[in-house]
């Protein structure tokens, strides 16, 4: 099987050098073989460097990813680890849409009804408004009422 130095994996796959070597530091690649000093590689690298930039492009975190090679029993296919994977990273997806469109509407909202001619106004209507969601959080489900 034909070795490849860093720089040819490099080239090969559109990383940085410094990438890979973290990538091997940290368990996510196995340890290069040493030829006078060198890390040589087998082209079986380039296939897991493939997975880690498309998971990565994903949005997976590299631990994550180190789950996907390493947090399963070695007979669990990659379809499976893939799924299980996926659907967490789904479920974290619906979360941040779900914030990001809280997010958006209380800015239109603020849009539209600012009227404020200071920024202590401004700070005084927030203020009053931050303590009066906290009331409300903090009185007992059935016993909230309109403030």
């Amino acid at each position: 099987m034909p070795q490849l130095t860093i720089s040819e994996v490099a080239q090969q796959v559109g990383l940085q050098a410094s990438a890979i070597r973290y990538y091997e530091k940290i368990g996510l690649l196995p340890p290069a073989q040493r030829i006078s000093g060198q890390r040589r590689y087998d082209t079986t690298v380039l296939y897991r460097l493939a997975i880690i930039q498309w998971a990565r492009r994903l949005g997976f975190t590299l631990d994550e990813i180190r789950q996907l090679f390493f947090g399963f029993r070695d007979i669990t296919r990659p379809s499976q680890r893939w799924q299980t994977l996926s659907r967490k990273k789904l479920a974290e997806l619906d979360g941040l849409m779900d914030g990001i469109k809280t997010v958006r509407s209380l800015l239109k909202k603020m849009m539209q009804d600012c009227r404020c001619d200071t920024l202590d106004q401004c700070g005084k209507g927030i203020f009053r408004s931050d303590c009066a969601q906290v009331a409300v959080k903090s009185l007992p489900s059935g016993r909230r009422r309109s403030l």
